[in-house]
């Protein structure tokens, strides 16, 4: 049985270890704002890009006269043979089960494929660490053409899954040069079909109580301006009541602001009756915005990702400090009963020494 001395220090540990994850909640509150701005500040620059698109779509002739499909690669669907997985975890822990539930979704894809070949793009040192321990990854060689440029030439696959990428870090400060450049790799697999479809697995933020786990398909592009998912998981009530309490504790506000008008407003110039004049070609102007298309769809996803992660931290840290308070309480009241017990104890010594004498 613990004594006074031994239950007051773990008392003093607990309380610290709570001074730490309140410190770490108000922390994850701040980042969250922030997060939340700029996913915000994001989502005008990919709607008016999809309008563009929409508008492009509707008066260029970019649709071929045997087939009646659009002329772009990006818009030519193949039987998915070999697909390309990118998968958005958290660099760092302490966020519940926010990166052990992406991972969980991402493996269920996997294993919901065994007969394709599937190339994953890990973003987030989370999903890159249990990535390697399951997969290989794929092995590339130098080789210079007739011409003398050097390039890469990936070598035969060591399996069905191969791990073609990883980027840790990219989330701790993301930078859309990055995005852009990853945007451009998937994009450039695309045409040259090194790979038939292409997803994404990610934390889709709308507010601190409402997220869901989303499969989105990137690749082809089938509907301009409409998410393509394919799988999502919504979080149970429970949760919801979790992520609530804390970011009401915290002083963040559970809904965003509203940007339903904002949105009205921008479809409403790919669907306008105007004859727009480009100063581009309108056929160049439609092959350029669409890579674009495809990074907006990859850094939308990423700021997403970011807030979702900073609001499970919150959460998270939010139900650690109120299981040390409790804990606190707890080892009180033990500490309370062991010391009256001993004090009980030594009274009964001198009574019973003294009726003795």
């Amino acid at each position: 049985m613990a004594n006074v001395l031994d239950l007051r220090r773990r008392i003093r540990s607990v309380k610290n270890t709570r001074q730490i994850t309140k410190a770490m909640k108000m922390v994850s509150a701040a980042k969250l704002r922030r997060a939340q701005e700029r996913a915000l500040s994001a989502r005008p620059y990919a709607r008016m890009i999809a309008s563009v698109l929409q508008s492009l779509i509707g008066r260029v002739n970019i649709y071929d006269d045997e087939t009646g499909n659009l002329r772009h690669p990006l818009f030519i669907t193949r039987p998915e043979k070999r697909i390309l997985l990118v998968i958005v975890s958290g660099d760092k822990g302490f966020a519940g089960a926010f990166n052990a539930n992406i991972l969980k979704i991402a493996n269920q894809f996997i294993a919901g494929n065994p007969d394709k070949e599937i190339d994953v793009e890990a973003v987030g040192r989370k999903a890159r660490d249990q990535m390697r321990r399951r997969y290989p990854v794929a092995a590339y060689s130098e080789t210079t053409d007739e011409h003398g440029t050097k390039r890469q030439v990936r070598e035969p696959r060591k399996g069905k899954v191969e791990i073609t990428g990883d980027h840790p870090g990219m989330l701790l400060n993301l930078e859309t040069s990055r995005v852009m450049e990853l945007a451009h790799n998937i994009v450039d697999r695309y045409v040259r079909e090194e790979i038939d479809a292409a997803y994404i697995v990610y934390n889709e933020f709308k507010s601190v109580i409402q997220q869901r786990l989303v499969v989105e398909k990137l690749l082809p592009l089938l509907d301009i301006g409409s998410p393509q998912i394919t799988g999502a998981v919504e979080p149970t009530v429970e949760e919801r009541e979790r992520a609530g309490q804390a970011a009401r504790s915290a002083g963040v506000e559970l809904e965003p602001a509203d940007t339903h008008e904002a949105e009205e407003e921008d479809k409403k110039f790919g669907t306008a009756s105007v004859d727009y004049i480009y100063e581009q070609p309108a056929e160049e102007l439609f092959a350029g915005l669409l890579p674009q298309y495809v990074f907006s769809m990859l850094y939308h996803a990423m700021t997403e990702s970011v807030a979702a992660e900073h609001a499970a931290r919150m959460t998270a840290m939010d139900s650690a400090t109120n299981n040390a308070s409790e804990m606190i309480d707890s080892l009180t009241l033990h500490m309370n009963r062991v010391r009256q017990a001993a004090i009980t104890k030594e009274i009964i010594e001198i009574v019973s020494g003294a009726a003795a004498l």
